[in-house]
Formats: C-alpha cells, structure tokens, sequence
C-alpha cells in the first residue's frame, strides 16, 4: 500500500508539474495568428501550430516523468520513517514486515524520526 500511495503521489503530482510545464514552451515560442500580424510582429520564435502542439506534448511527458520520479523517490525515503513510527495507527499494507525489522535490527524505535 506504500507503494500505491508514493506512486499515486507521484503520478499527481508529476501530472500537475507536466501541464504547469506546457507554459514554458509558450515562454519561448508562439504560433502565427492575428495577434501577431501572422508572424511578422512577434517577439518570441514562430513555429507552426503542429510544432508548437508537438513540442508542449515533449516538454510535458519529459518534465512531467522526471518529477514523478524524483517524487516517488523523495517522498518514499522521507515517508518511510514516520510510516514505521506510526505504524499502529495505519492500515497493515502501509508498512512492510521488512521495514520494521530494518528499524528493530537498527536499534531504533521510530522516535529519532525527523
């Protein structure tokens, strides 16, 4: 269940970073259009709207992905203390047999946690 929750996190909050992303892509880039006289009047490079599509997709599987990553790692080491200290209070699948026995052979009890 540990695994579940980190990869939920994670799948979250990757997706939110990922669209979030999108903007930077319109940071640098724009499409023709009337705003910009077609082109001719626009400050940021031009790029057809195919392009510009295909380059938001890249940018936010790519960023995304990586933040899910980091994520499911940092929040699964960060986490894994406190899930062992409070492991009475949780659902059994939170908190593995083997973590336990990691913090019992460590000599710990969980309340160094922090």
């Amino acid at each position: 269940m540990q695994y579940v929750y980190s990869n939920y996190t994670g799948n979250f909050i990757g997706f939110a970073i990922g669209m979030a992303s999108t903007r930077l892509v319109a940071h640098f880039f724009t499409t023709r259009s009337i705003k910009n006289l077609w082109g001719l009047t626009a400050k940021k490079t031009v790029v057809d709207k195919q392009t510009f599509s295909f380059m938001e997709w890249a940018i936010s599987i790519i960023i995304g992905f990586l933040v899910f990553e980091i994520i499911s790692k940092w929040v699964k080491k960060k986490m894994n203390p406190y899930l062992i200290k409070y492991k009475g209070y949780l659902p059994s699948d939170w908190v593995g047999e083997e973590e336990v026995a990691a913090e019992k052979a460590a000599g710990g009890s969980g309340e160094n946690a922090g």
